[in-house]
């Protein structure tokens, strides 16, 4: 009866009475994915049972049978609905739901008959992922300080919706109600039952996001994460600051090229400007930020500005400094001066800035200016100033010539080193080249170089009898002579001989006089001794004391003896 079975429909078979006690298990959640197979469980003791059905909630409280399926027994599928070609049942009483819709969320009940009957309940919950991640109706460029849409992300056709985070360089933009501004809207397809999301960022751009990479992403329930492609935008502001700049050599000089180039931070950046040329004259220059100064003298320099066309009140400036060094020395050129005379020696310079001046004569340097009140011959030479400042340096030159009648310094005479010749030197000054004459030949000559009007002249001379010799120079300025006394070489050796005759004479005399001496030395002894025997006889003294006496007296006349000898 009815009360006491429960009849299940198999269709085209007969009825089914399966017994009224079953248990009911705990309700589990299966997810799957939009569009693809998925597989529902039943409970692992399904797998022996003599019949297995699945049902499902129809949602008004009314159960759908899908299919059942008989132990050793092909599946027999119920459904008459959407769900007749969609479901198939596994070895292990699982349910197989093939093209999984949204549709299909809700409550699958699996039915098993073992000893008893169970229900196993299964909630089925169907997730998509978005189809895509693209950020649209891009802003063509953003301007600071001013809100701007940047552009539109959408996340279209996802279960659940998701939600959208906006990017910038990678980190989260927060809506802050001032420069960020983020509203999010989600729109349900009511066929499929597909959620859309979009988001709006309205953004106040600063000079700073410039060449920054906006994007936006998504994270969906599944874990898996979306990011859009990375866009970049054109930020624009207004110029804030001005900068003039000079390009040119170092140092720059007259004759050169100078370049003033404007560059300002606006973007887009300006490419027009006023270029204001001392305060004198302003160039328009469009399409263009650079002015050439060309072929610069000391008079361009000065102050030049440069502002923008439709802001003349943005400028800025920069002063230019021509560099210039001029000299004029005087006198320059070849100088001809006479001995005894003056040369004024007068440098100009006029310079931009500190200079420093330095001389050389003969391309030895000097300590000063140099300063010629009277003229030497020594005062010739080339002289040569140099002034400079900085990396500029200019130079200036004149050769002194001092001009004059010789004059002999010194004649010399030299005994030469085997002392059979003598050298006279005569050294002499004067401009142009003196000419030396000798009053003698000589056996030879030799003449030194000329430098700074000294010259010098030797001959070699064999006097045979002593005479006075003359050095005589001159140019076209007059001449000047001098004489030196020279011995005959053949009277001093004569006179050599002489002296070594009186030295024979000197010393034979003294020979004869210690001769002379010795004699009467010796007959003062022998009447010496002549007395004291005769007193010895008187006085009764002995002969010994007188031997004695005799004896001392004997060695000293020997003594004499022998020096005069010698």
């Amino acid at each position: 009866g009815p009360g006491s079975e429960n009849c299940v429909n198999s269709g085209n078979q007969d009825f089914l009475f399966l017994p009224l006690s079953f248990a009911v298990s705990s309700l589990d959640t299966v997810i799957g994915l939009y569009g693809e197979t998925l597989e529902i469980p039943c409970n692992k003791e399904a797998t022996n049972a003599e019949i297995t059905k699945w049902k499902y909630d129809k949602g008004d409280g009314d159960a759908g049978d899908l299919l059942v399926r008989r132990k050793n027994q092909n599946v027999i599928v119920i459904a008459g609905d959407e769900y007749k070609s969609r479901v198939n049942l596994t070895s292990n009483s699982s349910l197989l739901l093939s093209a999984a819709k949204l549709s299909d969320q809700g409550k699958f009940t699996c039915i098993f008959v073992t000893e008893d009957i169970d229900e196993y309940h299964v909630n089925v919950v169907i997730y998509k992922t978005p189809v895509g991640l693209e950020i649209l109706e891009k802003a063509v460029e953003l301007e600071i300080g001013k809100q701007t849409k940047l552009g539109k992300c959408i996340a279209e056709d996802s279960n659940p919706a998701v939600n959208i985070t906006w990017l910038k360089n990678n980190k989260p933009l927060l809506a802050d109600r001032q420069g960020i501004n983020i509203q999010d809207t989600v729109q349900v397809d009511p066929v499929t039952g597909l959620s859309t999301t979009t988001s709006v960022l309205m953004y106040s751009a600063q000079k700073e996001d410039t060449d920054a990479e906006f994007s936006c992403s998504t994270e969906h329930s599944l874990g898996q994460k979306f990011t859009s492609s990375s866009e970049s935008f054109t930020i624009t502001y207004s110029t804030e600051n001005i900068m003039l700049q000079v390009i040119a050599p170092e140092p720059l000089v007259e004759g050169d090229n100078v370049i003033l180039k404007c560059e300002a931070d606006g973007n887009p950046a300006p490419t027009s400007f006023n270029f204001h040329l001392k305060g004198e004259t302003t160039v328009t220059v469009e399409n263009d930020n650079t002015y050439t100064i060309t072929n610069v003298s000391r008079g361009t320099s000065g102050e030049y500005k440069c502002s923008l066309i439709d802001n003349p009140t943005m400028k800025a400036s920069k002063d230019i400094t021509v560099n210039y060094l001029d000299i004029n020395l005087s006198p320059s050129g070849s100088v001809e001066k006479k001995t005894g005379e003056a040369l004024a020696i007068n440098l100009k310079v006029d310079a931009s800035g500190e200079y420093k001046v330095y001389w050389t004569k003969d391309n030895v340097k000097l300590d000063k200016q140099p300063s010629l009140t009277k003229l030497n011959y020594s005062d010739a030479g080339f002289y040569e100033c140099e002034v400079t400042m900085g990396a500029l340096s200019e130079k200036a030159s004149f050769e002194l010539i001092v001009q004059g009648a010789p004059v002999i310094k010194r004649l010399l005479k030299q005994r030469s080193n085997d002392g059979r010749h003598e050298v006279l030197n005569c050294e002499a000054e004067g401009f142009p080249k003196p000419a030396i004459s000798w009053s003698v030949n000589g056996t030879s000559s030799e003449e030194g170089a000329f430098v700074n009007g000294k010259i010098t002249h030797k001959i070699t001379v064999v006097p045979t009898a002593n005479l006075t010799v003359y050095c005589t120079v001159s140019n076209d300025y007059g001449s000047d002579s001098k004489d030196i006394n020279v011995s005959s070489l053949f009277e001093e050796v004569r006179m050599d001989k002489r002296e070594d005759g009186d030295q024979t004479k000197m010393v034979v005399g003294v020979i004869v006089g210690l001769l002379v001496a010795a004699l009467v030395i010796g007959l003062s002894y022998w009447v010496y001794m002549r007395k004291s025997k005769q007193g010895s006889w008187k006085t009764g003294e002995k002969e010994s004391g007188s031997s004695e006496e005799e004896k001392k007296l004997e060695e000293k006349v020997e003594e004499n003896s022998q020096k005069a000898e010698v």
